[in-house]
């Protein structure tokens, strides 16, 4: 469904993703969300009777879907799919933004983890359950490619962490480099993994 025909509850819960992503769960404030959103104030009360925290789990809950669901789009970009080259794409997709926008956004799922994890609650469930549906089309993508499935579900989870931790990086650093380096490094151990066909 495509942005410009959301209604105004899928655009708040899009503009909340993009807020956490670039100023963390505690600076967005459910003002800032409507004035992004372009929405009424009034109508985050009656869209979100659970207040902030219901936005913000929703918000999280919407970034895991998408980052599930772009798994396909870079497969279908692959011209012939193997791990490292679908780690490459979710990678590139990174550095393609830094160079376009600069350092100033990372992983909204990430930023409600680092914040929101100490003190346990919905927040750090809704985060637990992002990972867990991005991490499914991965494992699934992998296994298509000749990954044994008992082994596809745990690189899913190396791929993931792999390019959350060099995105913190590249925001740090103002760098893509850890980027560069975590495809660098990680694509060979990711097609070593494939099967050998009989």
């Amino acid at each position: 469904m495509g942005e410009a025909r959301w209604g105004p509850r899928e655009r708040m819960v899009f503009s909340a993703a993009q807020l956490i992503r670039r100023d963390g769960v505690a600076a967005t404030g459910m003002r800032e969300v409507a004035a992004h959103a372009g929405a009424p104030r009034g109508s985050l009360q009656h869209y979100f009777p659970g207040g902030k925290e219901q936005l913000v789990n929703e918000a999280v809950g919407w970034a895991g879907r998408y980052a599930g669901k772009r798994i396909a789009r870079f497969l279908a970009g692959l011209e012939r799919p193997t791990p490292s080259g679908l780690f490459a794409a979710m990678a590139a997709q990174w550095t393609d933004e830094y160079a376009a926008d600069g350092f100033t956004a990372g992983c909204p799922v990430a930023a409600a983890t680092v914040e929101c994890a100490a003190a346990g609650g919905s927040t750090r469930e809704a985060a637990a359950a992002a990972f867990a549906t991005w991490r499914s089309p991965l494992a699934e993508a992998l296994a298509g490619m000749g990954v044994p499935a008992a082994r596809a579900a745990s690189l899913a989870t190396l791929m993931i962490s792999t390019l959350e931790g060099a995105i913190l990086m590249a925001r740090a650093e103002r760098d893509t480099a850890p980027l560069r380096t975590a495809v660098r490094e990680l694509g060979p151990l990711l097609d070593a993994a494939v099967a050998p066909a009989p």
